[in-house]
């Protein structure tokens, strides 16, 4: 499996009671800064380029700082930062340390609210000053703002002009930081017109000040701010002033998850997640609605409301095949389920020969898809099994039927990756030859020139370790014939709502497709659906068509497939190999309510993703063919 960065990882906690409560109860007033421990640990999956969290104080007098912040880069940011928040306590004697009031008023981090962060980038930005939570600072504390996201925007232009347009200057052109100033100028609007009402009811000084933060309402921020959002977003918020919410894009592309009693609220991007840290059951955990937030007053106050009306469900599917963890209870069934209706295809690949097939799964992932596949096969082979002693029950001999109740599926775990090998060498051929050693194979484990050898990963999208490693690793125990099996279907479009796969010719499906449309002299396919989508990139209203589906039209899921072995399989393989692809019906069947497939058909769920592929599309033939 060649690693996708794809989605970040969000976790908030509220705590609803006094620290003190929880000094009582759990034996600590950090219940709440170790609940977001649990919370973002769980999620590490999700984040390895950094990670951040923030805090808030909801009881600080004034002249006392009540917004707290740590950020940290690499794979080891979560450690990190929690031990620089550690480091605070590190000199303090057991009474103060324990004692909640104490730390209420006088240690960082010792708050109500918590949020936090783990990053992976999507837009190749990297550095401490792009891991979130992002702060907007101010001495009214209502007007602080911190802002943390799994999202990401295609109309990023189109929000940049709209907030200089009304006069305002960013520091910086990055998605979170634009998005902080629009919400932040929109919070500024929210406290100036509760500051103008309460002073024209004669309120003064401090009386205004708790009158705004006790009714200010983040509602109407967010629902001048989200109608102009393209894109698949999950983004949570604090306020200095104690304020907290959460919102979901309209299409529900991006997931997240809450729980709440009279203790505590949290949030977060998984849902098994909120399980284990907060030992609850899954009918315990609500899932944030299409177009719905999250809100929590200063006060403690919880509800939910409708900020933009819901668009049509387009839950991404890839969180299921690959990006969230497999211990949710849904997305085990559904994995397995991805495994179960490839069977038959499988079966076709290797001639019906179970006998001389052995099967296995490229770790880790690619697993509970492995124990999916092998149960249909089972299936399959009972069913024959039955017919056989039905048809000859009169007829058959002891050792026949021995012969039959021997059959079974040959399974054997065939691949193996070797985590502790790092390709640090930057020379061009040392590095590919250590590359094709990241996974090894257990010896012995089929028959040479007997057995085919099936295994099944989750995707493959860039086909380079199938190239670099796979292939070449697995064709060392000289199988008859190696059968690559995804349990996805044809990744054909880039992913422009989280992953980090932007460039056409990454995809080995589009590569395959733009050799066989040369091969076969059809490249005016290419050029024309170049020239339409250079035409309609001037287009700034109605339906945008992704004209990048006409290079893949004229061809079969199956002769692309063929094309890849082509392309994929390294000089010298002695054994013959095919790749089987899971269907699009095969992924809906499996994983109903995630529709979302637009990296696989290519069918964006916003406008914004359209015109970004034919963006993509456009800047390839102009990187290769040099048209302009």
């Amino acid at each position: 499996m060649e690693q996708l960065k794809h989605e970040c990882g969000v976790a908030m906690v509220r705590l609803l009671k006094p620290l003190e409560y929880y000094h009582q109860k759990y034996g600590t007033w950090m219940y709440g800064l170790n609940k977001l421990y649990l919370l973002m640990e769980k999620q590490h999956n999700r984040g390895q380029e950094g990670a951040g969290l923030a805090c808030v104080k909801l009881e600080a007098t004034p002249g006392e700082e009540y917004m707290f912040r740590e950020r940290a880069l690499g794979t080891g940011a979560i450690t990190e930062i929690f031990a620089a928040v550690h480091e605070h306590y590190k000199d303090l004697p057991p009474g103060k340390l324990n004692d909640p009031l104490f730390a209420k008023s006088n240690l960082p981090f010792a708050g109500e609210l918590y949020m936090g962060h783990l990053r992976y980038s999507t837009t190749g930005k990297s550095g401490i000053s792009y891991v979130h939570p992002f702060l907007r600072r101010n001495n009214w504390r209502a007007k602080n703002l911190a802002l943390c996201g799994n999202f990401n925007l295609t109309n990023v232009n189109d929000i940049f002009k709209e907030i200089t347009a009304i006069g305002q200057h960013p520091r910086k052109f990055a998605d979170t930081y634009i998005m902080l100033e629009q919400m932040g100028h929109r919070l500024d609007r929210e406290i100036e017109r509760l500051y103008q009402k309460y002073e024209d009811e004669g309120m003064k000084g401090m009386d205004i000040t708790h009158a705004i933060e006790a009714h200010v309402d983040l509602s109407n921020v967010l629902k001048r701010c989200v109608p102009t959002w393209d894109g698949g977003f999950v983004i949570c918020g604090l306020t200095g002033s104690g304020e907290s919410f959460s919102v979901r894009d309209p299409w529900g592309i991006r997931p997240a998850f809450y729980y709440a009693d009279d203790e505590i609220v949290v949030l977060a991007s998984e849902r098994p997640v909120i399980q284990t840290a907060m030992n609850v059951q899954a009918e315990d955990i609500k899932e944030l609605q299409r177009g719905e937030a999250m809100f929590i007053s200063k006060d403690g106050r919880f509800r939910t409301s409708q900020i933009v009306e819901p668009k049509v469900n387009k839950a991404c599917s890839f969180e299921r095949i690959y990006f969230s963890r497999g211990s949710d209870v849904d997305i085990y069934r559904e994995r397995k389920k991805l495994g179960e209706n490839l069977v038959h295809p499988i079966l076709k690949a290797v001639d019906y020969d179970l006998k001389h097939t052995v099967f296995s799964f490229i770790p880790n992932t690619a697993e509970v898809a492995y124990f999916g596949m092998q149960e249909g096969l089972n299936n399959y082979l009972n069913k024959l099994k039955k017919e056989w002693i039905a048809d000859r029950s009169h007829l058959l001999q002891e050792e026949e039927l021995d012969q039959i109740l021997s059959m079974r599926v040959r399974a054997e775990k065939v691949a193996i990756k070797d985590i502790k090998l790092r390709t640090f060498i930057a020379e061009g051929n040392s590095r590919n030859d250590l590359a094709a050693h990241v996974y090894d194979v257990t010896y012995g484990s089929i028959e040479p020139f007997v057995d085919n050898l099936v295994v099944i990963d989750d995707s493959i999208v860039r086909g380079t370790t199938l190239q670099q490693s796979i292939i070449g690793i697995l064709d060392r125990l000289h199988p008859r014939k190696i059968v690559i099996v995804s349990s996805s279907p044809q990744v054909r479009y880039p992913d422009y709502y989280g992953i980090d796969m932007s460039r056409m010719n990454e995809f080995i499906a589009f590569r395959a497709a733009v050799a066989l449309l040369k091969e076969r002299g059809m490249e005016s396919v290419i050029t024309d659906a170049y020239w339409k989508a250079k035409k309609q990139q001037a287009q700034e209203d109605g339906t945008i068509v992704n004209f990048v589906k006409e290079i893949y039209a004229p061809f079969t899921d199956e002769e692309i497939s063929a094309k890849m072995v082509d392309l994929l399989t390294p000089a010298g393989t002695r054994a013959k190999v095919e790749i089987v692809y899971q269907t699009l019906d095969g992924l809906h069947a499996s994983c109903p309510n995630h529709p979302g497939d637009w990296y696989f058909s290519g069918d964006y769920p916003t406008p914004g993703g359209a015109r970004m592929v034919n963006k993509a599309f456009i800047n390839y033939m102009e990187e290769e063919y040099l048209i302009r």
